[in-house]
Order: structure tokens, then sequence, then C-alpha cells
């Protein structure tokens, strides 16, 4: 779906909560922190697109992954190249591994986490269930996952590989999944207490892996999540994702931003859109619950990001301009995640002056 008219669509001031919304256009370098009102107030000039997306860091800093052109990518969302500027664009932290892929996180003890491809070893692919049988990739390998932990100064202080963990090898692989990976992570958070939670699209699975052990704790799958992306645990404990919708058995395939309690299993809160259908992203999105108890909500493929209440109203609603391609023949607008800075949060420190 594209937008005909792109930028700023609709703002209640009295209902919308103020600050500058982070945007990393998936197919364009650059990085751009816009107003209430659409307008581009700081940017950050990169090198290549985004390895998917970028998000501020306390003290004015941009933490950023780029594209690289070896390794391989067999399901999209490559990166390789992290890489941290400061404010007004030096470089002050970089790292490569051009396996890296999707989503990379800055922990609470300094050192950063991402997600990465590795080839699945041949004991380990004999026990992948599901998806059609055939598809792997080149030479018969399936691409599993596993997370790097690095210190500043680059060196690895903690790994996990999907294909050693037993709870994700019992659980099959979509039906209408290929196998040239398993698991498919699409994103990483850590929650109190140091441990990670992840997002598998290949079983529309949410995981807890203990840091401690290296094994998942703690898990669901829900297929009527549709392949989702961007699991990120509340500060009420509950988990907040993006529900793709996509190759679900019922009904019109539509998305969903869904927070769900772990503990009872059951939907805390709930948004789609009116009617379903006109809020749709097969891939990539996210959603961001702010300070105000609004939750902001990137609806990836189209660009459209938009803040809504927690009656489900629209008060904000913007549509990134920035094409990019070519993409599936032609130019896309696509965001992999957006996100909120409070003018005089950590993050800004009142560099852009009030919100307009």
């Amino acid at each position: 779906m594209r937008y005909r008219q792109t930028g700023l669509w609709s703002h209640e001031t009295e209902r919308a909560t103020p600050g500058f919304t982070l945007i990393a256009p998936l197919q364009c370098d650059g990085v751009h922190l816009i107003g209430m009102n659409g307008e581009v107030r700081h940017s950050w000039q990169t090198p290549s697109k985004p390895g998917n997306y970028a998000y501020m860091l306390p003290g004015g800093h941009l933490l950023w992954s780029g594209e690289l052109a070896t390794g391989p990518n067999p399901g999209g969302g490559k990166g390789g190249l992290l890489r941290e500027y400061d404010w007004d664009g030096n470089i002050v932290w970089e790292y490569e591994d051009d396996h890296q892929h999707h989503d990379f996180r800055r922990l609470s003890n300094g050192n950063t986490v991402y997600i990465a491809w590795e080839e699945m070893p041949v004991d380990a692919k004999a026990e992948v269930q599901g998806a059609r049988l055939g598809s792997e990739d080149q030479g018969g390998i399936i691409w599993s996952d596993y997370l790097r932990e690095v210190n500043p100064s680059g060196d690895t202080v903690w790994e996990w590989h999907a294909h050693e963990d037993e709870t994700l090898l019992a659980e099959p692989l979509h039906s209408m999944s290929t196998r040239k990976e398993f698991a498919h992570c699409n994103s990483v958070a850590e929650i109190p207490g140091g441990d990670l939670i992840l997002s598998f699209r290949k079983f529309s699975i949410i995981a807890i892996v203990s840091k401690e052990t290296r094994r998942v704790r703690w898990h669901r799958r829900d297929d009527s999540w549709g392949q989702q992306h961007d699991a990120e645990m509340l500060a009420n404990g509950n988990i907040l994702l993006f529900a793709n919708g996509i190759h679900v058995e019922t009904g019109v395939y539509h998305s969903r931003i869904v927070e769900l309690n772990p503990k009872t299993g059951e939907d805390a809160w709930v948004y789609r859109g009116s009617p379903w259908p006109s809020f749709f992203s097969p891939n990539i999105s996210g959603a961001q619950r702010l300070w105000s108890g609004n939750t902001l909500i990137c609806e990836g493929l189209p660009g459209r990001i938009f803040e809504v209440t927690p009656e489900g109203d629209i008060v904000w609603e913007y549509v990134s301009p920035w094409f990019g391609g070519p993409w599936q023949g032609g130019q896309i607008n696509s965001v992999f995640r957006a996100y909120r800075y409070e003018a005089n949060g950590p993050e800004i420190e009142g560099r852009l002056g009030a919100v307009l």
C-alpha cells in the first residue's frame, strides 16, 4: 500500500504526547528527528541505508546499524555494521559482524547485544520440523540465529545459539515458511534482571532467554500473531508486540498491537484498525508505549507512524516522505521502527528546545 500524501496527516495537540520522533528510512541513508508538526529538527548523515533502524542513547548519541555487502542474507533484515554517533555525527564506537541482522541493543552494563546468522550444524538440521521440505538455502543450508554480547572493546563476553535450545527445536516452523532459516529472530531487548526477550517470526513465538543458564526459561506461541515483531517488556511486566497478522488461518489479514500478560496468557490491551484491514504491515514494524500511556505505532511497510490513546483514538499521524529502492520493482518509504523521545529526556536533553 502506498499513501498518496506523505508528511503530517493529523495532530491533536491536547491528546498527543509531545516529543520528537526518530525515523531511519529503510531504503535511504540518514536518520531524522521530526517535531510534532512533521518538521525535521535534527539529522545524522550515514554512509548507507540502515541495517533496519536506529535509536537514541542518553547524552544525545545514536546507535545505528548499516547494511554491509558481505555475509549471508537469507531472510531480509541484514545489517553488519554497528555504529554509535554523538549528537554532531562523530563516530564514537564501531563494531562489525557481517552476519548481524535485525536487532541490536545497548545493555544496562554498557555492553551491546545483537542477533546474527550462523549455519545450522547437520545434527541440529535433522531435528527441524515443519515448513516446506526442499526449501532450504543453496547447498541445503538452514541458517540459525545466535546472540552475541560484546563489551566496548569489541570482546565477546556472552553468546547464545538458537539451534542448541531444546525448547525451540521442539517447535515446528510455520507451514507456509521456507526452511532457509530456523527461528528468524527479529527482536531482542533486555528485561529487568538482565535476561533477554526475543521474537521469533518463523514460529510466532515470544521467548525469554536466561543469561545465566543460556536457555529459554519462558515462551509463548500464538499463531494468530501472524509472525510478530518487536517484543518489549513494559514497566508493568506485560509484553507489548506488533502482531503482523500474515499467514493466519482465520479472517482477512490485518495487524494488531497486543499487550500480553505473560502470567495469565491473556491480552491486557489490543489495538486494531477500523476497519481491521485498514491497519496492516505483513513484515517489519513495531510499537512503543509512551510515558503518557498512549502508544506510538510504526506500520512499517507503508511507512506510516501514528499515535493512539488507550481507547484506540488516533491523535497523531505521519507518513514517511523518504522513498528509496529499488524494492520489488519500485520505490518504497518503509520504516522498520520509530521511537519518540521527550524534549528534556536523557536522550535529547533540551538540545532542540521546546516542542513546537
